[in-house]
């Protein structure tokens, strides 16, 4: 005896690009900095337009939409950066200047909305340990501005940047 056979076809659905498969929401004023649902500047997908906000004005004119997406992308990369750049101290010196750089990318961009979440989270959790162990915190903090400062003294006094230049043959 033979199994019985369906006539039903099997059904495949190819998934994995949640970006062209997901319906993204428009405001009625224009399509923003997008031709297309799928197309972006380079930059990621807008964050979602509310009626009637400065984000829909500024994204009703494609030309301005994308200046202000270069803008915002170039500020919070500046406090990113300076925040970064704040790493050889040690303490939380570093955490403020990169949240406000990922805060002002997330009033643009969804993923820096995403990344900004998560990132505020580890954010929280080291002020809560600082403001637990203030003693530890300050005396860290502390021990590191002296040691910044007696480098940036040495530095000066002992001429260490022209040493360097003239023995690399700058």
């Amino acid at each position: 005896m033979s199994a019985p056979q369906s006539t039903r076809t099997a059904e495949y659905r190819v998934t994995g690009n949640r970006a062209a498969d997901a319906p993204r929401p428009r405001s009625s004023g224009g399509s923003g900095s997008s031709v297309c649902a799928h197309c972006t500047d380079g930059l990621g997908q807008p964050r979602e337009l509310k009626p009637g906000s400065f984000r829909e004005k500024v994204h009703a004119n494609a030309g301005t939409a994308i200046a202000w997406r270069i803008a915002v992308f170039a500020a919070g990369l500046l406090l990113v950066v300076l925040g970064i750049a704040l790493t050889v101290l040690p303490g939380p010196l570093t955490i403020p200047p990169v949240l406000a750089g990922l805060w002002v990318w997330s009033t643009e961009f969804d993923w820096a909305r995403r990344f900004f979440a998560s990132f505020k989270r580890k954010a929280v959790a080291a002020w809560r340990h600082a403001k637990q162990h203030p003693v530890s915190s300050l005396a860290v903090t502390v021990g590191g501005l002296a040691a910044a400062g007696v480098a940036f003294w040495a530095v000066g006094h002992f001429q260490l940047v022209d040493k360097a230049t003239t023995a690399l043959g700058f």
